[in-house]
């Protein structure tokens, strides 16, 4: 009776998860749909199945310059933002944790409100900070790689502190004060002692933020112009006046959809360490 019980709970688990990866991945399923599709084929009559595929959907977004820039923007600004804000969290984390700081926790949730607010409120103060303020003789920061990077850290720098706390107060202190005693100084405890134990949480950390900063659109699309646009921004260029190129826009997302793809197949053995890592102290 109770291997029934367990194989029917079992099948209907089973059941629940196939249903619900299905419900999730049917939308990137169909947008590969209609980036293989021509436009005769998207206007007529409406199928899920690809009978054959129009590669020119794909080569033009290939060998455009403006998409290469865009890509490369991309790039640049995720992976610039991860590093620099995963290093951050790891300093501010480590400094919560060890040492005995007035007021700590309330320094912890104001980090998480800033988190909290949605970016739109944010909108206008920041375009005029760098429009006006943040601006030296014909340089500013808008429209600028750079601009977008710090501002992302503003967004981004709370969630990993949030997100590294549990995973260096997991680390037991013992060890630190142990490297103490042998002459370490914080720095050399940091690097030799925290980081490496620290390091699923790290990739985490990094992948998470990474993600955060490729698929940003708001504030992209409104402190950008020309230079620093990146490829979610550049997908909003496909609509015109004169209709959607509704197959090369799927085939830019799905393109975009690629390097997120690579870059998490590589480091996906870290990411259940990570999340579960200081859950359990003994």
């Amino acid at each position: 009776m109770a291997r029934k019980l367990h194989a029917k709970r079992t099948g209907i688990t089973l059941v629940f998860w196939v249903v619900a990866s299905l419900v999730t991945l049917f939308p990137i399923y169909w947008m590969f749909v209609v980036s293989a599709k021509s436009r005769v084929e998207l206007f007529g009559a409406p199928s899920f199945i690809i009978r054959s595929f129009f590669a020119e959907n794909y080569t033009n977004t290939l060998y455009d310059p403006t998409f290469q820039r865009y890509m490369v923007n991309s790039i640049i600004i995720a992976t610039s933002n991860a590093v620099l804000v995963t290093a951050l969290a790891l300093f501010a984390t480590y400094a919560l944790s060890r040492y005995k700081l007035v007021g700590k926790e309330n320094v912890f949730f104001w980090t998480i409100t800033n988190r909290m607010a949605p970016p739109a409120v944010f909108l206008l103060p920041l375009f005029l900070l760098y429009t006006q303020w943040f601006t030296i003789g014909t340089w500013s920061l808008f429209d600028t790689r750079l601009g977008l990077i710090l501002l992302y850290c503003v967004f981004n720098l709370p969630f990993a502190i949030w997100t590294l706390r549990g995973v260096v107060d997991g680390i037991p202190h013992e060890l630190d004060e142990a490297a103490f005693v042998d002459g370490a100084s914080t720095w050399q405890v940091l690097m030799n002692v925290i980081l490496p134990l620290a390091r699923p949480g790290l990739a985490v950390t990094f992948i998470l933020t990474w993600v955060f900063a490729w698929n940003e659109y708001l504030f992209a699309a409104t402190l950008t112009s020309v230079h620093a646009r990146t490829i979610t921004t550049g997908l909003a260029e496909f609509v015109t006046v004169t209709g959607t190129n509704w197959g090369q826009m799927a085939a830019t997302a799905t393109l975009t959809l690629i390097p997120a793809l690579v870059f998490l197949s590589l480091v996906q053995k870290h990411i259940v360490a990570g999340l579960t890592f200081g859950a359990v102290k003994g």
